[in-house]
């Protein structure tokens, strides 16, 4: 089952306290160090009290294969339902008592934890996130309740346009044995209803360890302190894996057209795009995306002012790259129409698609995004939380901490040439997946 992480509404629920970094060096702030065969980055900030954590291992649904596809999912909801010396309601007292929070949520390739304290409740925190991933109790009761919610939560998922939209596409686009491939949610529900316990915990003896692990503490924190509460925390653990790696990049050999029948749906959920061969670090990745968020990020987006606002046929629609931080990712055009105006829609957005690929983007247009990702970047590291996530995901698309420093001058560096050339060399109108989802004629070509 395939889901992208939102940080950033988490972020922004936890980004009460902002953190002055604009102008800051990084590394004269942060520290990057092994603690009990843990990655830990510790990043001090001149927020009073406040300290945001972050933490990714290698336990996502592409770990799965060859075992039950449902079990990492069920995994990842057990971790916060107790552990082998305290219960749920143990654990959620203590969190209540200071107005701390730890949350657990899965990925395609990551289990991932999040939590937010106060500085000197930073043992405690970090001590509990150590014992729900360590030792958790895994009593049957339990898993008997996550698989109701996760069976429930896919039959929820069933019902969606875009979720369903999006398995389809990701599924025409990544081959299997791709990581990025997901399974269809009737696979998953089957999966959900055979899982065993047995079967959970040889996975978390497999997958959950400190190898291949990283931890983000930042906030009002010095990096002795995080290593030491780290390393006595997690002393003595061992095991993890590491992350799913495809054989090859994707390929996409010829155009295809998908469409997927959910009756008495309002409107149809459209996803056209096709795989980029590409990881976010590689040479071209930074210029197409910049390319990319010209024709289809928010409202100044291309897509948005000529499909949605000059023509009226949508009221959302937007292009992106996606799935790419740890293996090579996807590129996309996502939009939803009304049956009625879908045949206009998809011609108006292929006719977009093809002008941008052929004439490129203006000067204007570099100019204008380059100031729109720098500013909108520059306030998403003001925040404890938006800072600490974007240092957890630099070091998942394998840069070190100055990459918070170095991506405004990357950016400001690429010339409308460059970016115009990346578009031209990795992405190919002709050969595009196109997905319609919701009350459509079913069918495949």
């Amino acid at each position: 089952m395939r889901r992208h992480y939102a940080w950033t509404a988490w972020i922004l629920l936890s980004g009460a306290a902002t953190a002055t970094v604009a102008g800051a060096n990084a590394l004269d702030h942060s520290s990057r160090s092994q603690a009990a065969g843990i990655d830990l980055v510790t990043y001090h900030t001149d927020v009073k009290d406040v300290v945001v954590i972050l933490g990714s291992l290698p336990a996502g649904d592409a770990m799965a294969e060859p075992g039950n596809i449902a079990i990492p999912t069920l995994t990842g909801m057990m971790l916060d339902r107790g552990t082998t010396s305290l219960d749920k309601f143990a654990i959620a007292e203590q969190l209540d008592n200071v107005g701390a929070e730890i949350a657990f949520s899965v990925g395609t390739q990551t289990v991932d934890v999040r939590a937010k304290c106060l500085k000197k409740d930073l043992p405690l925190i970090i001590g509990l996130i150590a014992a729900e991933l360590r030792t958790p109790a895994l009593q049957l009761q339990e898993f008997d309740k996550a698989k109701q919610q996760f069976f429930g939560a896919l039959q929820a998922s069933a019902q969606n346009t875009e979720a369903r939209a999006q398995e389809a596409f990701a599924r025409a686009v990544f081959a299997p044995g791709h990581p990025n491939r997901p399974h269809t949610v009737a696979d998953y529900e089957a999966a959900a209803k055979a899982a065993s316990l047995d079967e959970l915990k040889a996975f978390h003896a497999k997958y959950y360890g400190p190898a291949h692990m990283t931890l983000v503490v930042v906030g009002d924190v010095a990096a002795a302190d995080a290593q030491a509460e780290v390393g006595k925390a997690f002393a003595g653990w061992t095991g993890g894996q590491d992350f799913a790696h495809p054989a090859a990049p994707a390929v996409l050999s010829a155009a295809r057209e998908l469409s997927v029948p959910l009756a008495d749906k309002p409107s149809v959920s459209v996803i056209m795009g096709q795989p980029t061969g590409l990881r976010y670090k590689d040479p071209d990745a930074l210029a197409l995306r910049v390319g990319t968020a010209i024709l289809g990020s928010g409202f100044t987006g291309r897509l948005m002012g000529i499909v949605r606002d000059r023509e009226g046929l949508t009221y959302n629609i937007s292009a992106a790259m996606a799935e790419d931080s740890i293996v090579d990712g996807s590129w996309d055009v996502s939009a939803s129409f009304a049956p009625a105006l879908l045949d206009k829609g998809i011609a108006s957005t292929r006719r977009e698609v093809e002008r941008w690929w052929q004439d490129g983007v203006t000067d204007n247009e570099v100019t204008a995004r380059k100031q729109g990702l720098i500013g909108s970047y520059r306030v998403g590291l003001s925040t404890t939380g938006g800072l600490a996530g974007a240092i957890l995901t630099n070091i998942l698309r394998g840069y070190g901490v100055s990459r918070l420093d170095e991506l405004p001058d990357a950016v400001n560096a690429l010339t409308r040439e460059q970016i115009n050339a990346a578009i031209r060399k990795h992405i190919s109108p002709t050969r595009m997946v196109l997905i319609k989802a919701g009350s459509v004629v079913p069918g495949i070509r």
